[in-house]
């Protein structure tokens, strides 16, 4: 039996209030977004949703890596080598990139699920990432949101198998970006939605409905596309579907999140279902996909896996407008960024280890050292190392300064001193990184923090990425203003 084997979640912990778009103060309980900050973006969400999903999973057994996403910063350069690179995955791991579509995420599950049935993959984890943009202050900028969702697809202790698909394709120029574009572009809503969303996704959700033998109310919970929440009750109502089996849409709490929205809501089906439910995922996109799953166990970790439910206790508002357009870079600026090469692809291809998956090295006498180097720092002995990956480890600050210089949306930027603590608690290397999630205020020696995947800057006009340090337990974090 074919299907998923874990999965996970990842959501931004800065939310922009809907108030706050209308340039009022922030509305305690009101409706929000989640919004990507200045050193996210699609691909440092993939990263630490993967990260969340693999986590007790055998990295070596993972075959294939598919990366789903519409906003990827390069037209011609894949990102799931970038994700698989961050992840320390074996070198000889297939990575594909599936974009240009919003239901690219489905059809990532589905090429995952078939690659593994066929057996061209022991085990394929497949990542969904969305960081759209709608005009500021427009209708699709107040409905969209960042996020993303990853699963591992495998035949060994399946948490819910793939039953019955269903697709069907329509052309239509209702939703677009052209090449260059920051922004999500639609023609009118009511067209659009009626003869676009509504007649695609009703019309592939019946068509698997027969193909199932399944009625609408066999379904313990339905997650559903929707562009916005208006439309998904139109969907919903049609369907038959009744209001206890629809999954959250996330609307006013996360918002659209684009390619990544029903595999989103996919995963908090799987963590509130149980054994025997029976799950149904439509997604739209120049047509639509309907996909029918069968829940036949629930993850063991269930209540401690960082998905939906750990993620949507974190927040951090946005207590004003400009702070987001400059931390998106929506503001106008008094000269044009420089757009040449950048750094060094040499230097870059020479650091890759340290800089996309935090590794460093140990000597034969047990020494850890970060950066790289030839010569052990405290036996001298030359070239006595073995490679060790700290992504996964905690640390703790050891001291740290303040940088007014650095371009931040909230300066200063807080660079730390942080030493990792090994597994068997001793310590590991001290590495130089930057404090994110978190204000100035919130630094102290001896804080408490993980490792996360962030963008460092964007010279040469496309993302540079290293690894930055939060606060180790953020699911504590509620309402603080950013």
């Amino acid at each position: 039996m074919t299907g998923i084997t874990s999965y996970g979640a990842y959501i931004p912990l800065t939310r922009l209030p809907f108030s706050v778009m209308a340039g009022k103060p922030p509305k305690d309980g009101g409706p929000e977004k989640a919004v990507a900050w200045a050193d996210e973006d699609s691909i440092t969400m993939a990263v630490t949703a993967a990260m969340n999903c693999l986590q007790g999973v055998d990295r070596s057994s993972i075959d294939l890596v598919i990366l789903a996403t519409t906003t990827y910063a390069f037209a011609e350069k894949q990102g799931a080598s970038i994700v698989a690179k961050a992840l320390d995955l074996c070198g000889d791991v297939r990575t594909v990139d599936i974009s240009g579509s919003l239901r690219s995420g489905t059809l990532a599950l589905q090429q995952a699920m078939d690659a593994v049935k066929a057996g061209s993959a022991r085990q394929a984890l497949v990542v969904a990432a969305d960081c759209r943009m709608g005009a500021p202050r427009s209708g699709i900028e107040m409905n969209v949101g960042d996020a993303a969702a990853a699963f591992v697809i495998g035949n060994d202790k399946v948490l819910a198998s793939l039953n019955t698909v269903a697709s069907c394709a329509k052309e239509m120029m209702d939703i677009w970006r052209k090449q260059g574009d920051d922004f999500v572009h639609t023609w009118e809503d009511r067209f659009i939605n009626e003869h676009g969303y509504i007649d695609n996704t009703v019309k592939a959700v019946r068509l698997l409905l027969e193909k199932s033998g399944k009625a609408a109310s066999d379904f313990s919970k339905a997650c559903l596309y929707g562009p916005d929440a208006r439309s998904h009750g139109t969907v919903v109502k049609q369907l038959g579907l009744d209001a206890g089996q629809v999954q959250h849409p996330f609307f006013g709490k996360v918002g659209n999140a684009g390619c990544a929205n029903v595999p989103l809501q996919l995963v908090a089906a799987l963590e509130s279902a149980t054994k025997g439910d029976s799950l149904l995922l439509a997604s739209y996109g120049d047509g639509a996909d309907a996909l029918a799953f069968d829940v036949s166990a629930v993850a063991a970790d269930a209540a401690v896996r960082r998905g939906v439910a750990y993620y949507l206790e974190r927040r951090r508002v946005v207590d004003h407008y400009g702070k987001y357009l400059t931390a998106r870079d929506l503001t106008i600026k008094e000269y044009p960024p420089i757009d040449d090469q950048g750094i060094s692809a040499t230097v870059q291809y020479r650091h890759r280890d340290e800089n996309f998956s935090l590794q460093g090295q140990v000597c034969a006498c047990g020494t850890h050292q970060f950066p790289k180097g030839r010569v052990c720092v405290r036996c001298g002995q030359k070239d006595q190392w073995t490679p060790v990956t700290y992504a996964n480890a905690s640390g703790e600050v050891v001291t740290y300064t303040f940088d007014a210089f650095f371009p931040s949306p909230e300066p200063p930027t807080v660079v730390t001193i942080t030493e990792v603590k090994l597994a068997d608690g001793s310590a590991g290397p001290r590495i130089h990184m930057q404090f994110a999630d978190a204000s100035a205020k919130d630094m102290e020696v001896g804080k408490q923090v993980e490792f996360v995947f962030r963008r460092i800057h964007q010279v040469g006009k496309r993302p540079n990425y290293f690894w930055k340090c939060i606060p180790l337990d953020n699911a504590a974090v509620k309402g603080d203003a950013a």
